[in-house]
């Protein structure tokens, strides 16, 4: 791995991964950049998830996109100076906004944006080209929460802290893996359970790791979670748990939304007859919630990423307003963020529904703006949401978008549809830092290299409201910029030179600042106008701070509605009534199951940083499906073979993963593969593009679909130096490992196919060594260039796939002994290896053999044992609910096998 610099100093910033927003120290060290958590943190206290740790290995050059590029007349990219980008990217922009209007054009931005980013493209677009048709990859994850936050309190903000799960008696997860997903918050919660013993209910189609750690697992069925809270608000009522004071003095709409209630789920057996749920479950959860004072309910995808997420969010919402469970110590409804900045990018008005500084589309708050930006051309009505607005540009409505920081292509649902529409655009530009992407791939126009973590300087909001410094360490390599500078110098171009004057991200964030307390008067929750006038050295020093940070104020506001005070017209509350649930998709026998889309624990959305990671590819290496064992018999799919998953949209080949936890008539599939890195994987492909009406929020975990098995003759893996371009024909996808890249295949393809593959690969300096048996379907080669192995292809009969370890062990060596040589392609050195299995500690690279080794020999009898003698679970902790799964069930087979 190539690094362009090292830090010259320790560093403090912010992690580039999730909502949880974790501080992190990057330091110089002799293999590159020493990542490590910072202690003074108060989102993370010196904790790192895999991901955070491996930060690292994610630094280097390969692939980077390091210089403007104009497509040609041909299709091919060339190299321009930013003179010539920026003039064609306005030039452009201005001409189709005069001859088609300001809606013909449309941004798409990312929660990867920090804030100063996303300020700046905001303003532009919505003030001074005067459209919003700008939105973000966050109303893929979060559009649901925004929606029902507004609809509730009047205001789009998470009303406690992270302190509050520390302090809750119980934790309510509903659609939130988070042992995975938010790591380093879920070990907080396991901590509290731990040490006061809080109490923790998982509420979840599929048993995860986070269900491990559950006092009680409520395997609901699909869609039914407005059901379920329903059912509650008609227990809370009906078993006198109601804070009736609260309801009268501080909210509007109970008796409605209660009456809505009892349709939908009118006692405890209906209840659980609609959700799936035994009638002794859903009756202890609605027990344990009505004798808890002190709850949290903690939501994420599983809610919000629904046809119905935002009835969801205010079900959930009704039931602390029901109870003041809100806004005091140990309380409230709590949405887990899904990317690093969502919030800060909603701050600045980042979805097409918003205007900055949490204000909307009434005249009043379109003036206010307008006045404050001095904005020539105003929006004065919402946008296209991300879905509406990729349908508009099939519909040759949008002719110019502009994608920063996010991969449309592979994330939306329809997603082959949608990278057709793309193919339409008269002016297609992206701001990227790397070189290749399915978007970019669809048929940009202009590339614009953009600073990656590590280069880039601003801030960014976590969960709890917390703006951290996001901190450069390392300089911007080639002509990469910063995204505030990129749209800064187009505004700049398009006439509006002294509105986007910026010298730096601090002059942004002080614009943001000040713009958030102008003519506020309390009105707004969100007001940073405290640090509006901040030098810039007090911007350089800024430590983590929470909103509300208001100006001349020096009462230091932790959360909000624990006295009402709530930012709707009257001050009040809302309840909300939701609609009865309903999945828009209907199974049937042609699409039997529902499929469900979701993150795996080491990787993140594409993999365009996560997959440079090798440690981080070694848990999950291979795009899968998981699916009931009941299920597999009944479809006639086999565990670690291979199946296609077909809905109405799409279709794509996955390994088969066999699981009890998952729930039958349901399937599961990761979304971090694409053409990028793997032959068949990209799921997106496959989700249908229904939305929530109120959020804009597609469900993306619900569509009907069929599952069939996929035969393959061969299986096996290469090792190679550079990407390499494999057939059509097999099967495959690429994984990161130590000194260049691994392909596991599967295929139907001859052996002599695979021979005359390899010798056109490496016909040059290569020494190239094979072996064959064409009887038994056996080819393996292996390419020697200056001492070391320079390629490694193996393809054995699917039945008897061959094994990677050895070779990857060998592939990493700097040099090889004759004897290895010769033993690599015998199979004699994959024989002597002891196959590690899965990583189950990607923080250290332990994998399964080893620790259920560690728990038959008796060394280690508990989790912490398992710490002692192999380390693992001892950093991040998001590998410990799968410790506990091994243990018990070595611990079981053991006992089954001693004597009676």
């Amino acid at each position: 791995m190539t690094i362009h610099a090292h830090p010259t100093a320790e560093v403090r910033t912010t992690c580039p991964y999730c909502g949880v927003g974790c501080g992190i120290l990057a330091r110089s060290a002799a293999e590159g950049v020493a990542i490590s958590g910072d202690p003074d943190h108060p989102a993370n206290f010196g904790r790192l998830c895999s991901k955070g740790s491996a930060l690292g290995e994610t630094l280097g050059l390969e692939g980077r996109l390091l210089y403007p590029m104009l497509r040609g007349a041909r299709g091919e990219f060339t190299r321009a100076s930013w003179d010539t980008a920026l003039d064609t990217v306005a030039g452009c922009l201005q001409r189709i906004a005069k001859r088609d209007g300001p809606d013909s054009i449309a941004f798409y931005l990312s929660g990867q944006l920090l804030t100063e980013d996303y300020y700046v493209a905001n303003k532009l677009m919505k003030g001074f080209i005067g459209s919003a048709n700008v939105d973000t990859n966050s109303r893929l994850c979060m559009a649901s929460a925004v929606a029902g936050h507004r609809r509730a309190f009047g205001a789009d903000l998470v009303p406690g802290t992270y302190e509050d799960i520390d302090e809750a008696d119980l934790i309510v997860l509903a659609g939130s893996n988070a042992a995975w997903c938010h790591p380093i918050l879920f070990q907080r919660m396991v901590k509290n359970k731990r040490d006061r013993g809080a109490k923790i209910v998982v509420i979840d189609p599929r048993f995860t790791a986070t269900a491990e750690e559950a006092d009680l697992f409520l395997s609901m069925a699909p869609g039914q979670d407005t059901t379920l809270f329903c059912g509650l608000l008609v227990h809370l009522s009906d078993s006198g748990t109601l804070d009736r004071a609260y309801i009268e003095a501080h909210t509007q709409g109970f008796e409605s939304a209660l009456s809505r209630a009892r349709t939908i789920a009118p006692d405890i057996a209906s209840t659980a007859s609609a959700t799936g749920l035994a009638r002794s479950d859903v009756a202890r959860f609605f027990d344990l919630f009505c004798a808890t004072k002190r709850v949290v309910t903690c939501f994420s995808q599983g809610v919000n990423q629904s046809a119905q997420g935002t009835d969801k969010v205010n079900a959930i919402i009704n039931c602390h307003l029901a109870t003041a469970r809100i806004g005091k110590p140990g309380c409230g409804p709590f949405s887990l963020t899904g990317q690093p900045n969502a919030m800060g990018g909603r701050e600045v008005g980042g979805l097409a529904n918003q205007l900055a500084a949490h204000m909307s589309f009434v005249p009043k708050d379109v003036d206010r703006v307008r006045r404050f930006w001095r904005a020539p051309h105003m929006a004065t009505r919402e946008g296209l949401k991300a879905v509406q607005m990729f349908e508009a540009i099939e519909r040759g409505e949008i002719k110019a978008l502009w994608v920063m920081a996010t991969n449309p292509a592979v994330s939306l649902p329809h997603a082959a549809a949608m990278r057709e529409a793309m193919k339409k655009l008269e002016l297609f530009v992206i701001s990227e830092n790397v070189a290749s992407t399915d978007t970019l791939n669809t048929g940009a126009h202009v590339l614009l290299p953009a600073a990656a973590w590590g280069e880039r300087d601003g801030t960014t909001t976590n969960s709890e409201r917390r703006i951290s410094r996001q901190r450069s360490f390392l300089p911007m390599p080639g002509e990469a910029k910063p995204d505030w500078w990129i749209v800064s110098e187009v505004a700049r171009r398009m006439g509006f030179e002294s509105e986007f004057s910026y010298r730096s991200a601090m002059d942004i964030f002080r614009e943001h600042a000040a713009l958030s307390g102008f003519e506020n008067h309390g009105t707004r929750g969100f007001d940073i106008s405290g640090l509006a006038n901040i030098s810039h050295d007090e911007y350089e020093r800024l430590a983590p701070v929470q909103w509300p940070a208001r100006a001349k104020e020096t009462r230091k506001e932790q959360r909000f509605f624990a006295n009402g005070g709530f930012f709707t017209s009257n001050r009040k509350a809302q309840f909300v009534a939701p609609d009865h649930p309903a999945l828009k998709g209907a199974t049937s026998s042609e699409f039997p199951y529902r499929l469900n889309t979701g993150r795996i624990r080491d990787q993140w959305h594409g993999m365009a940083r996560s997959g440079r990671s090798p440690r981080l590819a070694l848990h999950f290496p291979e795009p899968f499906v998981e699916i009931h064992p009941g299920d597999a018999m009944d479809a006639g799919v086999n565990d670690s073979e291979f199946a296609r998953v077909t809905t109405q949209y799409g279709s794509c080949v996955l390994k088969v993963m066999t699981s009890e936890r998952q729930r039958k008539g349901s399937l599961f599939a990761p979304i971090h593969w694409s053409a990028e890195n793997s032959s068949s994987a990209c799921i997106g492909d496959s989700v249908a593009p229904y939305t929530d009406c109120h959020s804009g929020q597609p469900e993306l975990k619900a569509t009907p679909a069929a599952i069939a098995s996929v035969a393959f003759a061969s299986r096996g893996f290469i090792l190679a130096r550079r990407p390499i371009v494999l057939s059509d024909a097999a099967w495959w996808t690429r994984t990161a490992i130590a000194g260049g890249f691994g392909y596991l295949l599967a295929t139907n393809e001859s052996c002599a196919a695979w021979r005359d593959f390899a010798r056109r690969l490496f016909g040059g300096d290569a020494e190239l060594a094979e072996y064959a048996d064409d009887l038994r379907g056996i080819y393996r080669a292996a390419a020697f260039l200056d001492g070391h192995l320079d390629f490694c292809l193996f393809v054995d009969p699917a039945g008897t796939p061959p094994r990677w370890d050895a070779a990857k062990a060998l592939f990493a060596a700097e040099s090889l002994e004759t004897l290895q040589r010769r033993r690599l392609l015998s199979g004699h050195a994959s024989a002597e290896l002891i196959d590690p299995g899965p990583v189950i500690c990607a923080c250290f690279g332990i994998g399964l053999a080893a620790i259920r080794e560690a728990i038959a020999s008796r060394t280690a009898s508990n989790v912490e044992e398992i710490g002692k003698a192999l380390r693992a679970g001892t950093n991040c902790g998001s590998c410990m609910p799968e410790l506990k799964g091994i243990l018990a069930d070595v611990q079981i087979t053991t006992n089954a096998s001693l004597p009676a």
